[in-house]
């Protein structure tokens, strides 16, 4: 199957269909004859802009609201719109979102491929963010504070 096809495939799934995990997605997928790596996964959930919707204490993938989606490398719209407060110390940066937001920020830092960021962890409300040095983790924290 080529990609533009796997790509419609789950879209249509996650349109369709609560699913809960990427091993549900790619079982629901292997249903379909669709052997795929949870790697080539990841990379088609980000492109598809799914994200992990929470409600009524349930998650399920759910597509990125089209507002968002549209506006997703400007990292400033998003720094304006999801975080709730910022902190560092040392290398880390914790930023606290409203709840499901953590990964639509982590996504967007993530496109940006910023050298000052060695990597994010999302959870439903708070975003850790290690940068790569002390100095780098307070410029980001000014920088986000700055559009708050």
């Amino acid at each position: 199957m080529k990609r533009d096809e796997r790509l419609a495939l789950i879209k249509k799934i996650v349109e369709k269909h609560e699913i809960a995990t990427q091993e549900d997605l790619q079982a629901m997928l292997e249903e379909q004859g669709i052997v795929i790596t949870q790697a080539t996964l990841s990379r088609d959930i980000r492109e598809l802009n799914i994200i992990k919707k929470r409600e009524n204490g349930r998650s399920f993938y759910s597509f990125l609201p089209s507002d968002v989606a549209q506006t997703q490398s400007n990292l400033q719209a998003h720094f304006a719109r999801f975080v709730i407060k910022v902190a560092y110390s040392s290398v880390m940066v914790v930023v606290h979102t409203h709840l499901g937001e953590a990964d639509l920020l982590a996504n967007a830092l993530d496109d940006e491929g910023r050298e000052d960021i060695l990597g994010t962890l999302a959870g439903a409300d708070t975003l850790l963010i290690t940068c790569a040095s002390e100095l780098a983790a307070e410029n980001l924290t000014t920088e986000i504070q700055n559009v708050l």
